[in-house]
């Protein structure tokens, strides 16, 4: 099989295409035969060695946590899928050094999930990170509480960078479970992707006074903040939140750190929730999943510009030139095609 490869971290250049022996199931296993592969901030960081969030060091890696594609094959034990289901894929290198950017992918059963007939392989290959951290950032506690129509009913969530892949998942995961979404953005085009996304409001953070809008249009406070810039943001956090919100932490663009007035905090019953994908428990994760495939069935998750995620497609053998674009703060979702659907 057609596979890309590094053996060592670094810049783009390190990976190359290869042909590999297809693997082969072990007990509780799946192999998939890849049709996309998403491509996430967190596959450029754990190449270049940024990270070590995405899994252990390996002689040689085969990158990528997301993908969709058909189940070619079980091992014992698995009952959750079958030969020739369709399934998208989280975590797919997570702890192995065989990911999602490769002709086949051999992973454990729960991280393959059944897509929706009515879901393209785009969409399921978009899944996987960021709809699973956006699932996060709007539940807490155990995996008891679940998103669904009218779970979030009442609420005002506000999005940080709705037009990222993590944010554009929030906005319409909230707005399907019922809530009124605000979301900040930096220019006009990014606005019209929140709006597109399912966000009621944008603020545009450069140019308006944010806190003094999102006053107007939450007098009452928000009741869930959705961070990716906490070092940036957690001024204007403070100002808008109302009593007994909770903020939730999922990167640390702009900064590691952020001071933080811990009496004026705990005088408002205030929850900071900080999360990770790759150290959720099983539990979470599996309640993710369910949740995110029934927002798919349901229509609520889309992907393209009409869904506020543009898509931009790479062959396999261009993967570099795909990491480079996130890396380089690619607008929507970057998607690796390996095999016609």
């Amino acid at each position: 099989m057609r596979a890309i490869v590094y053996a060592e971290k670094g810049p783009s250049s390190v990976m190359r295409l290869v042909d590999r022996p297809v693997p082969s199931p072990g007990p509780e296993q799946v192999l998939v035969r890849m049709v996309r592969a998403g491509v996430n901030p967190t596959d450029w960081k754990a190449r270049a060695g940024s990270s070590s969030a995405a899994g252990s060091s390996f002689e040689e890696v085969t990158p990528g946590q997301d993908g969709a594609g058909f189940v070619d094959a079980v091992g014992s034990g698995v009952t959750s899928v079958s030969v020739g289901d369709r399934v998208w894929l989280y975590l797919g290198q997570h702890g192995t050094p065989h990911g999602t950017t490769a002709e086949y992918c051999v992973l454990d059963w729960h991280r393959a999930v059944p897509l929706p007939d009515e879901a393209s392989f785009d969409l399921g290959a978009c899944l996987g990170v960021p709809a699973i951290t956006a699932h996060r950032a709007l539940t807490s506690g155990d995996a008891s509480f679940r998103l669904g129509p009218g779970t979030l009913a009442g609420q005002v969530v506000l999005v940080h960078g709705g037009a990222g892949a993590v944010g554009n998942a929030a906005i319409q995961l909230a707005a399907w479970s019922g809530a009124t979404v605000l979301s900040t953005i930096s220019s006009d085009a990014k606005a019209a992707l929140a709006v597109a996304a399912g966000a009621h409001h944008t603020i545009k953070y450069r140019t308006a006074d944010a806190a003094a809008e999102i006053g107007r249009l939450a007098p009452d406070g928000v009741d869930l903040i959705v961070e990716v810039s906490p070092a940036v943001n957690n001024e204007l956090d403070l100002a808008v939140a109302r009593n007994g919100a909770t903020i939730a932490i999922y990167a640390n663009n702009g900064g590691d750190t952020f001071p933080l007035s811990i009496r004026a905090t705990f005088a408002r019953n205030l929850r900071y929730q900080f999360l990770l994908l790759y150290t959720l428990s099983p539990s979470l994760l599996a309640a993710a999943a369910a949740d995110v495939t029934a927002a798919v069935a349901a229509g609520a998750l889309r992907v393209g510009e009409e869904a506020g995620l543009p898509l931009h497609h790479y062959p396999l053998a261009d993967l570099a030139a795909a990491h480079d674009a996130v890396e380089g703060g690619a607008t929507g979702k970057v998607l690796i095609d390996i095999a016609d659907e």
